[in-house]
């Protein structure tokens, strides 16, 4: 193959769906390819016009529009264009424009129908962008129907579909072979003293570790399981399993309960529901090398965001797909800096907080994090190692798209990279010395949640925390205190009250006064009640069981969180269709009288239920 061939087969494995096939079919694919070269501002297709083949974005860009100009994608490298002529007898369906000057490679249609019949993990992606996924800014209203967000209503223990089968580690591979074979399942749990679970077996384990090595039947099976499989939890989401055997490339996931085996799921149960971009984006961050590769997965995130509002996502589900993406990105760029700087010297876990610890990020998010180091952390001894690794890492992410915190609560400061006792006593002080930085504080490092590491080192600190917010009343008064600094933007007569003058004049900020301050109540009724959730939407869910606030309050509050968000996720994504970057900041006269009047309504929720935080904690004289 020539240079020139190797580099196009090179640019083709960089970008999916073409990351799926095998090399060999890679190889063959640049002597099928032509190459043609747009000026910016050419109508490259039109409806109706005859598209013999896809086209695929070497440099440049395009903007494709329905016969009505409406904006419907706008594409760049790596991405393909012509896909509904190939499912529609090959006539084009839109206008598709470039932007700037473009190079692009055609691949004729009998070549892509072949593929798309070989290979069905490409054609699964190329049948969604023919069918679903290009849809019109103006169908938001529409109804659909959409895996990612099925996967995210599914709960894992919904798929369970048979009852656990497991065999003693006492067993030999002949005795564990022959009851899969008998109880025709793919997979074994090996188990030790009757709950416990000692690894896990596979049929992929008697191939390439038993026949593949000519080893004998007769040596126990815990001579080929895998020790401490990865496993979920059953009340977590479909979405959360599969992301897990994509970011793990396992195809067997135990399901497990307050230590027990209750089940056990394969690739099989989630293959009729499979997601699409999200797992995609996290698997493919999950191979890469260097933080420049992974921005360019991280800059999809506005288009993924659009099509999830789009297809009717709640806020709750859009925020959940989008943060697994910076978690992805997070747990990647540990895992090179472990392989750079070698293993770490004690465990540690790295924390995400704020939205990132709450799972409700959109596309405009910084970094907050830290780490927590086993308390035989010695500062003389594995300062350096941690620290270099902290840099590499917020470095790493500030390159991927999540730049630095303004407040500096990253793991790369000082203060917050710290051994567990370290941390006790950071949070003994803010709670017991409440102040108006501690406050501040709170609003970031009780949000926490493990990302990467050894999660234990979370949980005991978790549960002190958790514990000691719950008995100090004065800690609660001075959050209540903290929490009312939040004003929503409603006057007396239920009018708007907007931002005047310099760069937002005549806008809402629909974070930091409407989102914050629900965020803020939520989290001070979890920690009065002793609800270890971090989530907003859990929070409200667990403190409708406490007289601190009403089943009614805790739902309208949920209610008006919901409408906020999705309105604040909807801006965003006008912004982005825009070609504008994302900000908080609303126009009401952007919206209809129906979603004003809405708003409004959100917006005297909030005041209502932030009166009855005095109510029901006192305030703080701050």
């Amino acid at each position: 193959m020539s240079i020139e061939l190797e580099e196009i087969a090179e640019f083709l494995k960089q970008h999916h769906p073409f990351d799926l096939l095998p090399d060999e079919e890679i190889n063959a694919l640049p002597k099928r390819l032509s190459a043609r070269y747009f000026r910016a501002g050419t109508k490259v297709l039109s409806p109706e016009e005859q598209c013999l083949h896809l086209y695929i974005i070497r440099t440049g860009g395009t903007e494709t529009r329905d016969p009505n100009g409406q904006l419907l994608a706008r594409l760049s490298e790596g991405e393909c264009f012509g896909v509904r002529a190939m499912y529609q007898n090959g006539r084009a369906a839109n206008n598709i424009t470039t932007l700037e000057d473009s190079l692009c490679y055609l691949l004729p249609e009998k070549d892509f129908h072949a593929l798309t019949g070989k290979y069905p993990q490409f054609s699964y992606f190329f049948a969604q962008m023919g069918g679903e996924r290009l849809r019109s800014g103006m169908q938001l209203l529409e109804s659909r129907d959409d895996d990612q967000l099925k996967l995210m209503s599914v709960k894992v223990s919904d798929l369970i579909a048979r009852e656990l089968v497991s065999i003693d580690k006492s067993a030999s591979i002949l005795e564990a072979g022959q009851l899969m074979s008998k109880e025709r399942v793919s997979c074994l749990l090996i188990t030790e003293g009757g709950d416990g679970v000692a690894g896990i077996m596979t049929d992929r384990d008697l191939r390439n570790r038993v026949i593949a090595k000519g080893r004998s039947y007769d040596e126990p099976v815990t001579a080929i399981m895998t020790e401490k499989p990865i496993s979920i939890d059953p009340d977590q989401y479909a979405f959360d399993a599969l992301l897990t055997m994509t970011r793990n490339n396992i195809r067997h996931l135990p399901v497990m309960k307050d230590g027990k085996a209750v089940g056990m799921i394969t690739t099989n149960n989630l293959l009729a529901r499979q997601s699409l971009s999200a797992v995609y984006m996290a698997g493919r961050i999950g191979k890469l090398t260097e933080p420049e590769e992974m921005a360019k997965v991280i800059a999809q995130v506005p288009e993924l965001l659009s099509h999830l509002i789009e297809a009717g996502a709640t806020s709750q589900n859009a925020g959940h797909i989008v943060t697994t993406l910076s978690d992805a990105a997070t747990a990647r760029l540990l895992q090179l800096a472990e392989e750079e700087f070698g293993p770490p010297p004690v465990p540690y876990v790295w924390m995400a907080g704020g939205s990132q610890g709450r799972q409700e990020q959109t596309a405009l998010s910084d970094q907050d994090n830290c780490l927590i180091m086993d308390d035989a952390y010695n500062a003389d001894q594995h300062g350096d190692y941690f620290k270099k690794l902290a840099d590499f890492v917020c470095d790493g992410l500030n390159k991927v798209g999540y730049v630095y915190c303004p407040g500096e609560m990253m793991a790369r400061t000082d203060e917050w990279r710290q051994p567990v006792r370290t941390w006790q006593h950071y949070f003994n002080k803010w709670i017991e010395q409440p102040e108006p930085k501690s406050l501040m504080l709170c609003s970031v490092w009780f949000d926490l949640r493990p990302v990467h590491g050894t999660k234990s080192l979370f949980e005991d600190l978790h549960r002190m925390i958790i514990s000691k917010a719950k008995d100090n009343r004065i800690f609660q008064a001075y959050m209540v205190g903290n929490a009312l600094s939040h004003h929503v933007p409603l006057g007396f007569f239920k009018n708007f009250v907007m931002i005047r003058g310099g760069e937002h004049d005549k806008t809402l900020d629909l974070k930091h006064n409407g989102v914050v301050p629900i965020v803020d109540v939520a989290r001070i009724h979890a920690l009065a009640n002793g609800v270890e959730a971090v989530n907003t939407y859990e929070r409200l869910n667990a403190v409708k069981a406490f007289p601190s606030i009403s089943n009614q309050g805790a739902s309208d509050l949920l209610d008006a969180f919901e409408f906020i968000s999705i309105t604040r996720l909807k801006h965003q994504v006008r912004q982005i269709r825009r070609g504008e970057k994302p900000d908080n900041f609303l126009q009401p006269e952007s919206l209809s009288a129906f979603e004003r009047s809405h708003l409004k309504d959100a917006f005297s929720v909030i005041k209502n239920l932030q009166g009855a935080l005095e109510h029901a904690f006192g305030k703080s004289g701050t």
